[in-house]
């Protein structure tokens, strides 16, 4: 199974950043969608299903906390969880994107680590999927 990752971030080498990160924590698989403000993502997220938004809050046009408080009001949005990833890691900051909706924040810089540990908590371990076992020898 792959994972669908959409990174919203006005800043196109974090993008960049972000997805070779996420790759190296072992999403080898993984298949990414990118934007640079909410607006662009909410195109997005009406045109494919994705299992998790990865969301800087400063950008222009629309930023992360309105992109999150849009995605809450629509019930086929409102599921995906969405992980903040900013420079803004003040105590009243996080507060303000868990009680809009955030899953969980993460501080830049971020380690590779850090990328994968949070990943793993909100989707569970879906790195390097490994194929199912065959039914052979079993009694059905």
């Amino acid at each position: 199974m792959t994972i669908k990752i959409l990174i919203v971030d006005d800043s196109l080498p974090m993008r960049g950043v972000i997805k070779k990160t996420i790759k190296a924590s072992g999403y080898t698989s993984a298949e990414f969608f990118e934007a640079e403000n909410g607006k662009i993502a909410l195109d997005i997220l009406k045109k494919t299903w994705l299992d998790i938004v990865i969301t800087d809050y400063n950008m222009p046009e629309m930023n992360g906390i309105e992109l999150i408080e849009a995605m809450k009001q629509n019930d086929a949005f409102q599921s995906i969880p969405v992980l903040v990833v900013t420079t803004d890691g003040s105590h009243q900051k996080v507060s303000e994107f868990l009680e809009k909706g955030a899953t969980a924040y993460i501080k830049k810089p971020f380690t590779p680590e850090a990328i994968r540990n949070k990943l793993n908590d909100i989707l569970g371990d879906m790195r390097n999927e490994k194929p199912e076992s065959s039914d052979d020898g079993l009694d059905f």
